[in-house]
């Protein structure tokens, strides 16, 4: 068990957070959500104990260990993938040096009755045993099993670490972690380097772990099928759901709509009791009454509204400079890395104002043909850009280019043409870098605020072609929205390499499959896409688990289902009956409290409030009911 004990932590003369409190259970798996900025990774930090909150403890039992996977990784190791991986056990390590020390001393030493040579050979029996008690006979195939599943090659596993880019490094890091079985895992944006084969592999993995888990993505998918809680940092607090990520924003809602009805019901209560009190206070054989009702309403505590932060980036890319009709043509263009052939002998064209999808399995060619279009790669055949086209390209890894030793205001500031430095300001406003947060150091800037300052960079050029690598990387929900809202708003030409769903349905025109060192285009948004290749998501089709034998079983499977799901919604519309008959003897009653001319008469009426507690009870219950139906319904 973790505890949480009213933690804060300050950062530029304001609270990220205050007076947080909360607890973590044996094997919970907890999302933490929140906008960017809200202190999320910082949260993470300080139960890992990276950073020492301003107030407030870290409470664990005892032997409680915590592994944490922060969202930057850089190891400069010699060692081979192997190897750095084997620091996971350093404790076996520990133990097997130790065991070879008394070996040598039981080999050189000839006194063999003395109290110390048994001495030697009981610690020996001790370390062994302790050896086999931490399954160290097993470690080699747990971290070849461990790195294989999160995209290791056997290949692989004797090049040196430091030859890695940082999103593999990650990898490692997150073996060294799994492997080492903490009671908690701290995971922060884990989901951003790996590709969907690991991404199932990590899920299963964490679904079948015997510890907890708090991790942080803003994958919708992965947190639906990883937790079964989730904890919102939200002005400064915490609002605790116990349900996955989608289950949470229905809850949410109707919890701060239930808090500002009942917030609107007392202010109304209120209103009239303050009048009963004006009117009944000047009367002598009133004033008794008068005084009873301003010591009720001392003694309520006033309902609040939970805060709900709507602050969200707000841009528009600038207007572009028109292009000749054909953008970019592909002429016989093939790519290979050594004997590998990623890409053969592509030829297509994109038009200007089209925007198009790059899709298909990992290793499949898509950032690579990005790349090549941009001038990164080198290629064989003829790439031609159209007429008058200027192009910004997002890279995938585009935040990790930043300077952090920079502020904020510098790094937009010294990329600004001159035109556009009297802008710098107003625009870092935009992407929500205001006041002293353009003063920030880019490398104390969390991993969602690095994406949006590396966003901004990218409007400082106007262009007729955007090239955006997996732009939602580090995006919080509703940046994704508002960014997504920008690219359509946009009237250039726009290329998207990316496997978020959501991001990408109703935003381009038409779709580029990557298979088989081709490329396969497809007239229509991702949807369409999706339905031509009979998958119900990009898992379904990146994967192609499911064969039509099953996918026909799993239709039979659903047909049962159906009768089911009428009933549920047969038994919702009775409740949604009974709760509007309530709400409407409620409503008469408070009618009749507010009134005046009534007023009396009920105020002192017990069979009438008993009455009223009884409707108000039975609509709670009713409601409880009918959020219960609703939520099985959307599951």
């Amino acid at each position: 068990m973790l505890r949480v004990n009213n933690v804060s932590i300050h950062f530029g003369g304001k609270f990220l957070f205050e007076n947080i409190s909360f607890q973590v259970g044996d094997k919970e798996r907890i999302g933490l959500t929140g906008k960017n900025g809200a202190g999320k990774s910082t949260m993470l930090k300080v139960i890992s104990k990276y950073q020492t909150p301003d107030t407030g403890t870290i409470e664990t039992s005892g032997g409680y260990t915590i592994g944490y996977l922060p969202q930057d990784i850089d190891i400069q190791s010699d060692l081979s993938v192997l190897e750095e991986t084997k620091k996971a056990f350093s404790e076996v390590e520990k133990i097997e040096k130790r065991i070879e020390l008394i070996h040598n001393e039981l080999v050189t030493r000839t006194d063999y009755e003395s109290d110390e040579y048994m001495d030697y050979i009981n610690e020996l029996s001790e370390q062994e045993q302790l050896l086999h008690h931490l399954g160290a006979q097993h470690n080699e195939e747990a971290i070849e099993r461990i790195l294989k599943g999160l995209g290791f090659t056997s290949s692989e596993l004797d090049r040196p670490v430091k030859t890695f880019s940082g999103g593999w490094q990650m990898r490692i890091v997150l073996a060294k972690i799994l492997l080492q079985t903490p009671s908690l895992i701290l995971l922060d944006e884990p989901t951003n380097h790996l590709d969907i084969e690991s991404i199932l592999w990590l899920e299963e993995f964490l679904n079948n772990y015997n510890g907890a888990t708090i991790l942080i993505s803003h994958d919708k998918t992965f947190l639906d099928n990883v937790t079964t809680r989730t904890c919102e940092i939200v002005n400064g607090k915490i609002e605790d759901y116990k349900c996955n990520y989608s289950n949470y924003l229905i809850q949410r809602a109707d919890r701060i709509e239930k808090q500002q009805q009942a917030k609107k019901n007392q202010e109304e209560f209120i209103k009239q009791t303050e009048r009963n009190i004006e009117k009944f206070r000047a009367k002598a054989n009133k004033a008794k009454f008068a005084q009873s009702l301003i010591k009720k309403l001392d003694k309520m505590d006033i309902l609040e509204v939970d805060g709900s932060d709507n602050s969200n980036i707000n841009f528009r890319f600038q207007a572009p400079p028109r292009s000749g009709k054909v953008v970019v043509k592909l002429e016989d263009v093939s790519k290979s890395f050594g004997p590998k052939k990623v890409l053969n002998k592509l030829n297509f064209e994109i038009n200007r104002g089209e925007k198009v999808a790059f899709v298909g399995k990992n290793g499949m060619g898509k950032t690579t043909l990005a790349k090549m279009i941009v001038g990164q790669l080198p290629y064989d055949g003829s790439i031609t850009l159209g007429h008058n086209v200027s192009l910004a390209f997002y890279a995938q890894h585009q935040a990790e280019s930043l300077d952090g030793n920079k502020t904020v205001f510098q790094t937009i500031d010294d990329a600004a043409p001159f035109e556009m430095r009297p802008r710098v300001r107003s625009l870092l406003g935009a992407f929500l870098f205001s006041g002293e947060n353009v003063d920030k150091k880019v490398k104390v800037l969390s991993g969602g605020e690095k994406g949006r300052l590396a966003m901004c960079k990218l409007l400082l050029e106007p262009s007729n072609l955007l090239i955006l690598d997996e732009p939602t990387n580090h995006l919080d929900m509703r940046s994704k929205d508002q960014l997504k809202e920008a690219i359509k708003q946009f009237e250039g030409t726009v290329i998207v390499v990316s496997h978020d769903r959501d991001f990408l349905q109703g935003l381009t025109d038409k779709v580029f499959e990557f298979i088989d060192q081709g490329i396969k285009e497809y007239v229509g948004d991702i949807n369409e896409f999706l339905q031509s290749k009979a998958a119900k998501s990009f898992r379904d089709f990146e994967l192609d688990k499911e064969p039509a034998a099953k996918q026909e079983a799993k239709q039979e499977e659903s047909k049962k289902d159906n009768k089911y799901l009428h009933d549920l919604r047969k038994e919702l519309k009775t409740l949604e009956s009974k709760i509007s008959t309530l709400e409407n003897k409620i409503a008469e009653a408070d009618a009749k409290l507010k009134d005046p001319n009534t007023y009396e008469k009920y105020i002192n009426d017990q069979n009438f409030f008993k009455q009223y507690e009884e409707f108000k009870k039975d609509l709670e219950n009713q409601m409880q009911r009918w959020e219960e139906i609703a939520i099985q319904i959307e599951d």
